[in-house]
């Protein structure tokens, strides 16, 4: 009795276990829901600025002494990030020179999977996520910081986004695995982390 008792307790373990680990999301929505209950559940600070949130409420910009540069409704919700944008991975492929992010998310199975990649997922304040769009992570020339204590700095002119220094090691470390599971070419400029 107790011998069965186990190995059922065992199957029943490894039927949910398995079943909870055996397929990555199908699409972005999907991922970012999974994101949400399951990776981001118990974690509470976004990715470049630092600010507390919850999924509910959205971020609390004082917590991080996050200042509004432009875009109100973008900055008091969380966003999802591509670390590395969908644009750099994308443009890379025959769908999107045939009809762009839309054309690939219906026709390439490879895209999908690259868009639903929990590893290049991160929590993002909206308005810092819009700003950023598909500029490339580098030090700015000229930085103008301008979401208050938030450390990060965009360059309009030059395109250029300047990520917070404890943040460069996880952003190449989220570059090369892209790179390495997906063939994703990398410049030069993309695979050597902003350096101090």
């Amino acid at each position: 009795m107790n011998q069965a008792f186990v190995a059922l307790a065992t199957g029943l373990f490894l039927a949910v276990f398995t079943a909870s680990e055996a397929a990555p999301p199908s699409s972005f929505n999907a991922a970012k829901r999974l994101a949400e209950r399951e990776v981001y559940h118990d974690q509470s600070e976004t990715f470049y600025c630092g600010c507390n949130f919850d999924f509910e409420n959205g971020p609390n910009l004082e917590s991080c002494g996050y200042e509004i540069r432009k875009q109100p409704e973008r900055a008091n919700r969380i966003e999802w990030e591509h670390v590395m944008p969908a644009y750099d991975f994308g443009r890379q492929r025959q769908c999107w020179q045939e009809g762009g992010r839309d054309n690939c998310r219906r026709t390439d199975p490879v895209f999908r999977m690259a868009e639903a990649d929990l590893h290049n997922l991160v929590p993002a304040i909206g308005e810092v996520n819009g700003d950023r769009s598909n500029m490339r992570f580098a030090m700015a020339n000229d930085p103008i910081h301008e979401y208050g204590a938030c450390e990060v700095a965009v360059s309009f002119q030059e395109r250029a986004f300047q990520p917070p220094l404890h943040r460069v090691g996880d952003i190449a470390r989220i570059y090369w695995y892209m790179r390495d599971t997906y063939g994703i070419q990398i410049s030069r400029q993309q695979g050597n982390p902003p350096e101090k």
